[in-house]
């Protein structure tokens, strides 16, 4: 039965129902017409129960539009025309919520398949896995590197390699690792970068996975190839003219080996033997310096870390260069900001990269008008100790600044070359980093960070 009107439709059946009511009174109380009455019972039952269902539709409307949302399907519709205009409002309001709906669920799965692409296409391994292993994502990078096409369970891996297995599971978030793997006769150096996150609830690891073989080879080589020129420079400047003077000496002697009797040694000849010689043992024992100072920077021993306030360290340092710094009549000052900020370091080390340090920093000032040095401690940006050692000094020029830290490179005629590597490698072995900033005629600022 429709009406037009919600109202309209409940008032009838109200009407419909007085009446069936008083019809059936009157047939009780006044007639013997029983079985009419079991009728007209039955009727008045079907009406309230008819007029109940009729007017919860509004709550089975709302019940549907949850069990809707509930279950992500929007595929309903939910019109009520022609019961009247509050109705009307309802099913309007109701219809724009679900498509509200619609547009949210279409923009998350257009979101989804746009990080599905960008996951499958970028040149990162990603793995994503559960702490039980399960493995909840593994992109087209990551199977290219691993060697796999699919991948279940993490500790299917060992079949590559127990150690990696071992590695990636024992990761924690923010942890960092370094391991080699070989894989079809390749070898491959992993960098996996872990962190945690949390899925519906549940707990999952993940992590990024970078093949850096390629490019330590290519470190690797330029390195070999700043080290052999830099030795062949070093020997060669050395055996050039010991290989000349034994010539000339050579030459000198060379009558008296005649068995001439004549020939006799003249002092002018003794003495530019004894020249030639001598300069030779200088040259000779330069070398062995050079070869020992090479010795010296491939043996430094590990740190042994214990925690320091920087300013206790600048106050040390400051008293072992305190003479040479009245001598040089330099001006050195420092400041730590907090002054109770401390390192985790080896005190010995770093004090040896400080010494290094303001050692060529009044090298670099003894010809300036203003012989000033300052030593600063601050936390950095990043949330980490860093110290800056500034010199007043000439500054050094941009391709001087990516030659400094190659071994026993110097523009310092009596220098080693080897000060500023070993102090690199120091802050390499403290998970550290040195680096310069420097303008011509502004100075340099040498930064360590750790």
């Amino acid at each position: 039965m429709a009406f037009r009107s919600f109202r309209l439709a409940v008032l009838t059946r109200c009407l419909f129902l007085g009446i069936t009511i008083l019809v059936l009174v009157y047939l009780v109380t006044q007639t013997s017409l029983f079985a009419s009455a079991i009728v007209l019972a039955a009727l008045l039952v079907y009406q309230l129960y008819a007029l109940m269902h009729y007017v919860d539709y509004t709550n089975r409307e709302i019940s549907r539009l949850l069990l809707s949302i509930r279950y992500a399907d929007f595929s309903q519709s939910f019109t009520m025309k022609g019961r009247g205009r509050s109705f009307e409002e309802l099913g309007a309001a109701i219809s724009e919520v679900v498509r509200q709906f619609q547009k949210v669920r279409q923009e998350k799965e257009e979101h989804f398949q746009y990080l599905q692409t960008i996951v499958q296409h970028i040149g990162v391994g990603l793995l994503a896995f559960t702490p039980d292993g399960q493995v909840t994502l593994l992109n087209n990078a990551a199977k290219h590197i691993l060697g796999v096409h699919h991948l279940i369970d993490i500790r299917s891996l060992a079949r590559t390699s127990d150690h990696l297995v071992s590695t990636l599971l024992g990761l924690r978030s923010g942890e960092r690792a370094l391991t080699r793997i070989e894989l079809q006769g390749e070898t491959l150096q992993l960098v996996i970068n872990a962190t945690e996150l949390k899925v519906r609830g549940q707990l999952q690891t993940l992590v990024s996975i970078q093949n850096i073989q390629s490019e330590l080879d290519e470190k690797e080589m330029e390195a070999w190839q700043k080290l052999v020129r830099v030795l062949t420079h070093e020997i060669m400047n050395s055996l050039t003219p010991i290989s000349s003077l034994a010539s000339t000496v050579n030459d000198l002697l060379k009558p008296a080996e005649t068995g001439n009797a004549a020939a006799v040694i003249s002092a002018d000849v003794a003495r530019d033997v004894r020249g030639a010689v001598e300069t030779i043992e200088k040259r000779s024992k330069g070398l062995l310096h050079f070869v020992d100072a090479y010795r010296n920077l491939a043996r430094i021993p590990r740190p042994n870390f214990s925690i320091i306030r920087l300013e206790t360290l600048f106050r040390r340092v400051e008293q072992l260069m305190h003479d040479q710094f009245v001598t040089s009549g330099i001006t050195c000052s420092s400041q730590v900001d907090p002054e109770s900020l401390e390192l985790t370091a080896d005190p010995e080390l770093i004090e040896q990269v400080l010494i290094n340090l303001l050692r060529n920093a009044v090298d670099a000032i003894a010809d300036s008008p203003q012989r000033v040095i300052s030593l600063t401690g601050r936390m950095g940006e990043s949330g980490h100790p860093t110290v800056e050692v500034h010199d007043s000094g000439p500054g050094i020029s941009k391709d001087m600044q990516d030659r400094i830290f190659v071994p026993f490179f110097t523009t310092k005629p009596e220098g080693s070359g080897i000060g500023l590597s070993l102090s690199r490698q120091i802050m390499r072995l403290h998970n550290g980093s040195i680096r310069v900033s420097s303008e011509v005629g502004k100075g340099s600022s040498f930064i360590l960070k750790f």
